[in-house]
């Protein structure tokens, strides 16, 4: 991670087919694209590499979010609980379309903590999302079981572990919706772009039409094509679809690579008497995107990751104090602010977030080093930043 990384003749190959032609857009045009539709292949490939029915690519992981839950019909006043660990675009997702959004504790997987998650539940609740942070996943066949007993949407936010799996499923695949980002930093990158997968038709459906316009794609003239609902242009372009077609058929090659970096890493540090690692559930594999361990507390582990800089180690991270990823530096969600006035289910529902206790999620993300393991690594290089890691946590 991330895919930019290898960018090769492959990539410049799926560019040409589409500048050679002329068409940009997904849609239309069909005369002038030499049989190129590269939005269209790269989600039959997709669906195919996820082991599920439907792929709709859209413009980027926000999107993809975004329009997986309206798909599905979550809408004003409805309830979606997701974790306290996260990008922004978690809950800029949900507040989108009018719902709200429910933060609540991690636990040591870094993901959503199921007892957490259990006791949110209200009857104004929909679905439940886990983010899988950083490669891993959340505890899921936990809580499959609490949307099973609640009649619950089960949405993963699977951004950043494209290629990990559970109980043999790929993450993403496992509950009712999944989705991806395939912006320029992941493993696979199509620049800028996103994907929703589901096995679910109807879901399928109302994604195809929602991110264009509530268009209903059918037959050949988009001028007479009909409007069943709302949407909006959450398109991606064929030149974003192209890049990605290209990086998904390499994906089997780039997590091999993320998991020989990972190795050597891991193996490197796994003893240091100061160092231990999250839970990855039983049943699960990560997608070696980052190495992210514990140090015995928040100010070891900050020390920590001001010292690895400092040693040349760079694309670590210190989550509990980054103002992308962490609650604590929310300050537009907790602070209710926006260009215009929030609607009103939103801002009554909405809890105080300044009087929550999240200390729960403190005592994991407070003692947590994450880093990014990169695919243009040599094993040489690999080595050499695994023993700097060595000598800045053994001094800690």
């Amino acid at each position: 991670m991330p895919g930019f990384e290898l960018f090769g003749d492959k990539e410049r190959q799926q560019l040409n087919d589409v500048l050679d032609s002329g068409v940009l857009m997904r849609y239309g045009f069909d005369g002038m694209r030499n049989g190129h539709w590269k939005a269209l292949e790269l989600e039959k490939v997709l669906a195919q590499k996820m082991q599920v029915k439907h792929a709709q690519l859209v413009s980027s992981g926000t999107a993809a979010l975004t329009v997986a839950l309206a798909s599905a019909g979550v809408g004003a006043g409805d309830e979606v609980i997701m974790p306290t660990f996260t990008f922004v675009a978690s809950f800029e997702s949900i507040l989108a379309i009018g719902a709200v959004p429910i933060l609540v504790d991690v636990d040591d997987t870094l993901a959503l903590d199921p007892q957490a998650v259990e006791n949110a539940v209200t009857e104004r609740t929909k679905v439940v999302m886990p983010v899988h942070m950083c490669g891993s996943m959340a505890d899921l066949k936990a809580l499959k079981a609490i949307c099973e007993k609640h009649r619950l949407l089960l949405l993963e936010d699977a951004c950043q572990a494209i290629g990990g799996t559970f109980e043999n499923k790929p993450l993403g695949s496992y509950g009712d919706l999944g989705c991806f980002s395939f912006d320029y930093v992941k493993t696979v990158t199509c620049g800028e772009g996103g994907a929703v997968i589901t096995n679910n038709d109807l879901y399928k459906t109302n994604a195809d039409h929602y991110s264009d316009h509530g268009h209903d794609h059918v037959g050949k003239d988009r001028g007479a094509e009909s409007h069943p609902f709302l949407g909006y242009n959450f398109r991606i372009s064929e030149l974003h679809a192209a890049v990605g077609l290209a990086q998904i058929a390499r994906l089997d090659e780039f997590l091999a690579i993320q998991k020989k970096n990972y190795t050597i890493l891991r193996e490197a540090i796994k003893d240091l008497p100061n160092v231990s690692f999250r839970r990855v559930p039983e049943g699960g594999e990560e997608s070696y995107a980052f190495l992210n361990f514990f140090m015995p507390d928040a100010e070891k582990a900050k020390k920590a990751h001001t010292e690895l800089g400092k040693a040349g180690v760079d694309a670590c991270f210190y989550w509990y104090d980054n103002n992308w990823h962490y609650y604590r530096e929310w300050e537009h969600l907790i602070e209710k602010r926006s260009l215009g006035r929030l609607p009103k289910e939103v801002y009554e529902q909405l809890p105080d977030y300044s009087k929550s206790d999240f200390s729960a999620s403190d005592k994991w993300v407070g003692r947590t080093v994450s880093c990014l393991v990169k695919l243009g690594w040599s094993e040489s290089e690999c080595k050499e930043r695994a023993a700097k890691m060595v000598s800045v946590i053994s001094g800690i």
